[in-house]
């Protein structure tokens, strides 16, 4: 009887608990037995686990976060913390592990595949959508959303007081989160990470947007832009846009109910997961890029580079 193993990773994402959920079932439909892992990697060197049944997922479908909770595991980073968390694996005959994650989730996993037999799947789970070719993450679409209720919420007083505001998103290294927020919410311009904005050719837009009559203006930061908002704040004062607001959504794009997209997203991903466990696949992260499932080794997403659409960044400045 195999005997399969979950555990949840980095960053939190709406929809962790869909894909717990469709796991434990899925796996419990073929009489296979799950184990769940605390805190992520943390949770295989400290061996901290749970039993699951169906009614432990029952009622977690519409939750945020994950009821395995997540860390950033430095300790996993080291070879030897690595071997214990194999040695308490192959202690309880774990056949194959499933990791719900984002990209440095991934490359744990593939790390863990060098030192253990046992297989391991992963299913992208990631705000940022920050990994190469597997297209949609769990997460992704409740986190814009998330930021366009706020960002509407943000033009409401922008429009009534003519207040130029700047909105921090989440995107360390990728902008995706900036560049749909800044399209939905009718920005005048996005700064990614990706690319570099010119400060001259951004204030005169915003100045020439308020002189045309429009009242206030919304400019979208990823948090991982070279400018960072107060940085921004100043350069834009320094071009005399004088009143300007900054508000940092951090964390709040982590949390909520998980949208129906993320929540059949991570259904379809934790179904597949067990499929591939039955076919003893390794190595591989499942992904839905366009209308089917695919199993993309782990070894492509670090010779693939991440890239965005320039033709939806371009858009933002066109509709503005």
């Amino acid at each position: 009887m195999k005997k399969i193993g979950i555990l949840t990773s980095g960053g939190d994402a709406p929809g962790m608990n869909a894909a717990i959920r469709a796991i434990v079932r899925s796996s419990l439909n073929k009489k296979f037995n799950v184990i769940g892992f605390k805190n992520g990697y943390d949770g295989l060197i400290d061996n901290k686990f749970v039993n699951f049944d169906r009614r432990s997922v029952g009622n977690i479908i519409q939750h945020g976060g994950s009821i395995l909770y997540t860390s950033r595991s430095l300790r996993f980073l080291e070879e030897k913390y690595r071997l214990i968390a194999a040695k308490n694996l192959d202690k309880i005959d774990i056949d194959s592990l499933v990791v719900i994650g984002g990209e440095g989730s991934a490359r744990g996993a593939k790390e863990l595949a060098k030192d253990t037999k046992i297989k391991v799947v992963c299913i992208p789970a990631t705000i940022d959508k920050d990994m190469p070719l597997v297209g949609k993450t769990i997460g992704f679409d409740t986190a814009i959303n998330t930021a366009l209720n706020a960002i509407d919420k943000i033009r409401d007083t922008a429009t009534t007081s003519n207040v130029t505001h700047i909105v921090e998103v989440m995107g360390r290294n990728c902008g995706w989160l900036a560049i749909l927020a800044g399209i939905g919410a009718g920005a005048e311009a996005a700064l990614i990470p990706e690319s570099k904005a010119d400060v001259d050719i951004l204030s005169k837009r915003v100045i020439n947007q308020l002189k045309s009559g429009k009242k206030g203006c919304i400019l979208i930061v990823a948090e991982g832009s070279h400018l960072n908002g107060n940085v921004l704040a100043e350069k834009l004062k320094e071009k005399r846009i004088l009143d300007i607001r900054i508000t940092s959504l951090g964390h709040i794009q982590r949390g909520g109910n998980p949208s129906a997209a993320d929540r059949v997203l991570a259904s379809e991903l934790g179904y597949a997961a067990v499929k591939s466990v039955i076919n003893n696949t390794n190595n591989v992260i499942l992904a839905k890029p366009l209308d089917k499932i695919k199993e993309i080794p782990l070894n492509k997403l670090k010779t693939t580079p991440n890239k965005i659409d320039k033709s939806l960044y371009n858009l933002i400045n066109i509709l503005a």
